[in-house]
């Protein structure tokens, strides 16, 4: 019941999560060009509008309700669930911008929902929390998505200006979850894993506003989530311990974290702006 619980308040975390973020994007995208070179002036021009501010209060609302969720189930379990809220994002996009999903992004949104359902028929199995490896291996990880994140900015000349920086927002993020997951667990170390979640999401945030200047919502969302629920499921197998159940239990476990995954990649495919539809006009009069 506890488990069950934790993935309830998980999806609502992560409907808030895409909320904020569609929110931010309307801003971002049409305010002037942000820069990590001179964050001062970059904030001031965010935190100076109101739908921006509530966007990020709808954002934090989620967050901490994800925060809830990884004190009560396993990282693995709540992430996959968050996973399945970037369906919501684009049922959202689609109304707010007037532009259809697409036969993939349709086929991901249905992933997603296939993926949760799943999940919970897997529920039936053990869902033990597992152990951390240690202190070494956490830090490791971490420290490897700090490298991770700008090596990917580096790279938009190759992958895109827009998908570099979403991905790189997603390695941020996911290196605030496992920091968060350690924060929450009553480790002696908790303090400096608070800190390293604070340092984690923050730059995510400033990455990722920064993305939102270079592509769509749910291009620049979309692959900071696939990103964000990905690595934090690979961290909760290797290096938190978290068992996986056997059976027919475990194959269906196996095929929701996929089929949320894939959903997720499938969601984040739009590389262009949305365009919203043209407003009808009237017929030209005809002169007499």
């Amino acid at each position: 019941m506890q488990i069950a619980f934790a993935l309830l308040i998980t999806f609502i975390s992560a409907c808030l999560l895409n909320l904020g973020y569609l929110l931010q994007h309307s801003v971002a995208s049409q305010a002037p060009p942000l820069s990590l070179r001179h964050p001062g002036a970059s904030v001031r021009s965010l935190l100076g509008n109101r739908r921006w501010l509530l966007g990020l209060a709808t954002e934090a609302a989620g967050w901490l309700l994800y925060v809830a969720a990884l004190a009560l189930a396993p990282l693995s379990l709540v992430q996959a669930t968050a996973a399945g809220g970037i369906g919501i994002l684009a049922i959202m996009v689609a109304r707010v911008t007037h532009v259809p999903l697409s036969g993939r992004e349709r086929m991901g949104a249905l992933l997603s929902v296939l993926g949760l359902a799943l999940l919970g028929v897997s529920l039936l199995g053990s869902h033990n929390e597992g152990s951390p490896s240690g202190y070494v291996w956490i830090s490791v990880w971490l420290v490897a998505s700090a490298i991770a994140a700008p090596v990917f900015i580096g790279l938009s000349r190759v992958i895109g200006d827009g998908p570099a920086w979403g991905f790189a927002a997603g390695i941020l993020f996911a290196g605030g979850d496992v920091a968060t997951k350690m924060a929450v667990s009553g480790s002696a170390a908790n303090i400096a894993f608070l800190a390293c979640l604070i340092l984690f999401y923050a730059t995510g945030t400033a990455v990722l506003q920064a993305g939102f200047q270079r592509g769509s919502a749910l291009t620049i969302a979309g692959l900071a989530t696939l990103l964000t629920n990905a690595l934090p499921i690979a961290a909760g197998m290797l290096v938190f311990h978290e068992p996986f159940p056997g059976g027919w239990i475990g194959a269906t476990r196996t095929i929701a974290f996929a089929a949320v995954i894939a959903g997720a990649f499938l969601l984040a495919s739009r590389t262009k702006p949305a365009e919203p539809r043209p407003a009808r006009t009237a017929p030209a009069a005809v002169p007499t």
